[in-house]
């Protein structure tokens, strides 16, 4: 998938779990974990806005573009 998850290259910085994140943001630590490993088909921007809040960054800082090998440049 051309979109890649960095949640938890904040968790990181943030030195968060991913237990307090879902607390955090009100979503099930299930639910981040599918997200975070790049298996969500979609993210509300509520939950985006308030990963955000959480982990003090920009919807940059969690999701990345990476080009499809094969893909043109």
């Amino acid at each position: 998938m051309p979109i890649v998850v960095e949640i938890d290259v904040m968790l990181a910085k943030r030195k968060m779990s991913v237990g307090e994140l879902a607390d955090r943001v009100g979503i099930t630590p299930a639910n981040l974990a599918v997200l975070k490993n790049g298996r969500a088909k979609a993210v509300r921007f509520s939950t985006l806005a308030a990963l955000c809040e959480a982990l003090e960054c920009q919807p940059g800082d969690l999701l990345r573009w990476e080009a499809e090998d094969g893909a043109d440049a």
